[in-house]
This record gives C-alpha cells, sequence and structure tokens, in this order.
C-alpha cells in the first residue's frame, strides 16, 4: 500500500512527514543536543502518547518534564525503571513498594535490607537501561490475563485491586519482560528518562529525586523532613494495624458492610490528634497565647480551626480568632502580579508591620483597635477593640502563618504552630500512591462546585496558580511547625468519588482539562463509592461536601 504525505503542524511551523509517522518520530526532527526529550504531545487540545500516529492537518506542541502533565508522565516512567532496575538485580526477591512524597521526590520501600552500594547498583542499572532506550510499549489484554499475571508474580495488591474492577480489558505497558498497570499516560522510550537520583535513607527506605516543574534545572539537594515522615509513618502503621493498606483493602471493608465503622475509628483518629495539639498548649501552662495554623489548599483549614477552638475551650482556655486577611495593605499598596492582577497570596499584600505591632500590644496587655478590612473599597476600618485576659489564646490561620518574618518580636516559647496537609497514606497499589495533591484537588473540585458554582475545568485552570503559591508561601515553611496534622481520612476516596465524579464527567472531549479529569476518573474508579450518611456533621469532610455543623 502506497502511503501518502501529511501535513502537521508543529508550534506554528507546517511541515510535511509520511502517512503513519508517529508522534515520536516527529519529535525527534524537532530534537537539538541540550534539550530536553519529549515526554508526551499535546495535540489538537489534548495530551497524548508520543506512540500514537500522526493525523492529516494535527496541531502539536512536544511537552518536556518541565509541563505539570508531562512531568507526571516522566515521575510514572521512572517509577516502572526503578521497578525494573530492582527486577533486573534482584529477580523479584527485593520488592519496591511506593510510600509517599518527600520534598520534590518518592519516599521507596523495599521488602528487602539494601545498602549505600546496593543502591548505587540500582541506580548504575537505571541509567543503563536509560542508554539502552527500551521501548515502553501499550498492550490490551482481557482483565482475567491481567489478574492471572500479577498473581502469578506475587503482586498480591495489584490482584485485589484489579478484581474490583468491572472492566473486560485493560491496559497494561510492558517495558522488556515487565508488565505493569498505571493510572497515568506513559513516555514510549526510557531514553527520555535521564534525570533522576536515588538518595539513601535506612535499610528499607530510599528517595526517588526528579526535577519538577518548580526546580526544572536541577535536581536539587535533598531535604529531609522528619516530622513529615514521622506521620506518614504513623498512618502507615495505623493502616497495617487495621488491614486498610491499598485501595483494594478498602473496597474489602466497604463490600462487607463495615464501612460504618471504619468511618467512625477514622474520625475518632482524627478528633484525637487535635485532642494532642491541645494537651501540648495546655502543658505550657498559659505561656502559649498565639496558635499559628497553615497549610495548602483544602487542607480543611477552617474545620479544623472550629475544632481546635472547640477542644482548648474544653480545657477552659478561651480562643480567639484572627484573620490575616483583615491586615492586607490598602488596595492601592498590594502587589501586583507580572499581569497585571492583584497579588493577594504575597506576603507583601500583608501590612506586616501593623500586624505585628497589634500582636504585640496585645501580648504587653495593651487594649488595641483591631482592624477589618473591606474588601469593596480596598481599606481597613478600625472599629472593634480587643483586649487579652489571662485564659484567652489566639488562633490565626493562613497562608503565610508558618513564616518567620511574621512576629519575629514575640518570643518563640508564646507561640505554637501547626502545619496541615491530608497526608494521604493509602496506596492504590504498591506502585501507584494516591497523592497528597491530587485529594486536596478532588476535595477543592466539590467545594468549589458547591460554594462558588465553578466546574471541574474552572477549578483546574486555577489550579496551576495555586499550587504556584503553596510553593512559595507554604511548604518553604512546613518544618517551623511543632505539630503537624495529619488531616486526611483513610475512607475519604470513596466519599470523594461519589460526589465527584459526575462533576468529571461532565468535562467535555474537546476541553483542554480533559486529559486531566480523565486521569482523575480512572484513579478515582478503583474506589467503591459509600453514602455520606455516616459521617459526623463535625467531619473534616464536611468542610467539602457540605452539612458542617461549623
Amino acid at each position: 500500500m502506497i502511503k501518502e504525505n501529511i501535513k502537521v503542524t508543529v508550534d506554528g511551523n507546517v511541515i510535511e512527514v509520511t502517512e503513519g509517522t508517529t508522534l515520536l518520530e516527529i519529535s525527534k526532527m524537532f530534537y537539538k543536543d541540550g534539550m530536553r526529550k519529549a515526554i508526551i504531545a499535546f495535540v489538537n487540545g489534548q495530551y497524548v502518547e508520543l506512540s500514537e500516529v500522526a493525523n492529516n492537518k494535527d496541531k502539536i506542541t512536544f511537552l518536556d518534564l518541565t509541563n505539570y502533565y508531562a512531568n507526571n508522565v516522566y515521575l510514572n516512567g521512572l517509577i516502572f525503571l526503578v521497578n525494573y532496575a530492582f527486577n533486573e538485580i534482584y529477580h523479584g526477591s527485593n520488592v519496591i513498594t511506593v510510600k509517599h512524597s518527600a520534598d520534590k521526590a518518592l519516599c521507596i520501600e523495599t521488602s528487602d535490607k539494601i545498602t549505600k552500594e546496593d543502591l548505587k547498583l540500582v541506580e548504575s542499572k537505571m541509567k543503563s537501561l536509560v542508554d539502552a532506550n527500551l521501548p515502553i510499549t501499550k498492550v490490551t489484554v482481557l482483565k482475567t490475563e491481567a489478574l492471572e499475571y500479577f498473581t502469578k508474580m506475587g503482586d498480591v495488591k495489584k490482584a485485589k485491586l484489579l478484581k474490583y474492577m468491572t472492566n473486560t480489558y485493560v491496559h497494561l505497558y510492558k517495558m522488556g519482560n515487565m508488565y505493569n498497570y498505571v493510572f497515568s499516560k506513559m513516555p514510549c522510550e526510557t531514553s527520555c528518562l535521564s534525570e533522576f537520583k536515588l538518595t539513601y535513607l535506612d535499610n528499607y527506605e530510599f528517595v526517588l529525586q526528579f526535577p519538577t516543574v518548580y526546580i526544572n534545572d536541577k535536581i536539587k539537594p535533598y531535604v529531609h523532613h522528619d516530622k513529615l515522615f514521622e506521620v506518614f509513618k504513623q498512618e502507615k502503621e495505623w493502616g497495617k494495624l487495621i488491614n486498610i493498606e491499598t485501595a483494594g483493602d478498602l473496597n474489602d471493608i466497604v463490600a462487607s458492610g463495615q464501612i460504618d465503622y471504619l468511618i467512625r475509628i477514622s474520625e475518632t483518629l482524627q478528633n484525637n490528634r487535635i485532642l494532642d495539639q491541645v494537651k501540648e498548649i495546655k502543658k505550657s501552662g498559659y505561656k502559649i497565647k498565639i496558635v499559628l495554623i497553615s497549610g495548602p489548599s483544602s487542607s480543611g483549614k477552617t474545620t479544623s480551626c472550629y475544632k481546635l477552638a472547640m477542644y482548648l475551650a474544653s480545657f477552659g482556655l478561651t480562643p480567639k480568632v484572627i484573620s490575616m486577611d483583615n491586615f492586607f495593605k490598602e488596595r492601592t499598596e498590594t502587589p501586583k502580579k507580572p499581569n497585571g492582577e492583584y497579588d493577594f497570596e504575597s506576603l507583601d499584600a500583608l501590612d506586616l508591620k501593623l500586624f505585628n505591632k497589634t500582636l504585640k500590644d496585645l501580648l504587653d496587655g495593651k487594649k488595641v483597635k483591631m482592624p477589618t478590612f473591606d474588601f469593596y473599597s480596598g481599606e481597613k476600618k478600625f472599629k472593634e477593640e480587643m483586649v487579652l485576659a489571662k485564659t484567652d489564646i489566639l488562633l490565626i490561620e493562613g497562608i503565610h502563618a508558618l513564616n518567620p518574618k511574621l512576629l519575629p518580636d514575640i518570643p518563640r516559647e508564646y507561640k505554637y504552630k501547626v502545619y496541615l496537609s491530608p497526608l494521604t497514606a493509602i496506596n492504590i497499589d504498591k506502585d501507584n500512591r494516591m497523592s497528597t495533591t491530587d485529594n486536596r484537588l478532588l476535595r477543592r473540585m466539590i467545594r468549589d462546585n458547591r460554594t462558588r458554582g465553578y466546574n471541574v475545568s474552572r477549578t483546574l485552570d486555577l489550579w496551576d496558580d495555586v499550587r504556584e503559591g503553596e510553593e512559595k508561601y507554604v511548604f518553604a515553611y512546613q518544618d517551623e511547625a511543632d505539630y503537624v496534622f495529619n488531616t486526611s481520612l483513610i475512607y475519604e476516596f470513596c466519599i470523594l468519588k461519589t460526589y465527584v465524579l459526575p462533576l468529571l464527567y461532565s468535562v467535555k472531549s474537546d476541553d483542554k482539562n480533559y486529559s486531566e479529569a480523565v486521569r482523575l476518573m480512572k484513579i478515582l474508579d478503583v474506589f467503591l463509592p459509600i453514602p455520606s450518611e455516616a459521617i459526623p456533621a463535625d467531619s473534616l469532610l464536611r468542610e467539602f461536601i457540605g452539612g458542617s455543623c461549623f
């Protein structure tokens, strides 16, 4: 059969290629030494794997790991690569499990002990696989065949995951003689996976580092966050204790009709975490006068603040909430972004001089006039007065609450700092984790739709800016916290699915966010849905799904 030429447009350049040419082949026409290789393509408004064939009149943009979506694809390729390297070296005797995120990296656990020398051998093997440029191919198989394969390989968790899926066929990815099931599109060869680093932690743990969209120039030195790791460890140990480590384990509970009991003990555990904070504060006598609370978007800061106030009151303290929003600079002094919009998330948007003086005067026993910011006029107004009694304690929640530039003149022993985040400990299976970022995004989609009328695509449009603000103003100061409060609930993905899945289905195939909506739907597909009746009115989840008593 004679093949004809077709015309495609690559970043505004019209070129002719032979019919049947793959996107990978076209990407190589535009590759130059020193450039990063393409991971995926954006074709006619949708993300497409490079193994796909180009069609006439396609409009194509090739994306490397500096693109958010492509970076996620890159990471999944790296996980497959490190898995393959371990299998090549240990022949299945030392199995790895992806645990959680860790300072722009992934923490990975090994089933057997490893040394630093062992890890260097794995890293060297990964580099040789990159140089060998192995193909990563997508294959479609019967679900029963996939179940048989993973059972034979001893991957019980993945086999259990597939058991609850209703599809007759599933897509697997093949590298060499290894197959895997992933929840993202994938690179189509290993040569593009050249940037990574393995850092040894202990006998059973290491981190896989990679460039992110926020540090795309190079892989920065690894910084270990002890408190964050300890919280993840506690959550993982609790999951093991109740035999719920993966989505399949959680589905077993749902299918057996025991989910109401799990909801109750999960809520009790979270309330106990708040109680732990209050006990720490109470131990200081009345010395701690300010509680500073921060965390990324959709961590549940509002409910956590209300609950913390309630628990403090039960211990004889009198909590008073101060909103940092009331300390915005006048609109005429508010900094602007490069696009001309006001940058309300910047620390410079706050009147720090007034904030610091107001809080210091309060702690010095002075009566202070408190500002209220009028967002309509863009000005502060001073009407109400405040003075602190012996039992009073201030609760201050905000994006900058952990920044050391806040209240530098107040002694550290008067302040108690809390960092909140849903540090998701449940995995999909041993290779696929549920990311904290996805957890927060799903929560935000539901709340945005319920309280602001936003559709999913609108939330996704804003998400990159939200994430950029978190990187600048929240994550950089998480180690300042006295207490890391994990706001995740082990059962919540079953609830989130019930609320967010219809919203995700509303994203049209011609929407630029369609591929991301499909990715999230694919992840949620592994969880069985549950109704919300058993969720108490004071649950943190109610902040997002509605029905909160606060």
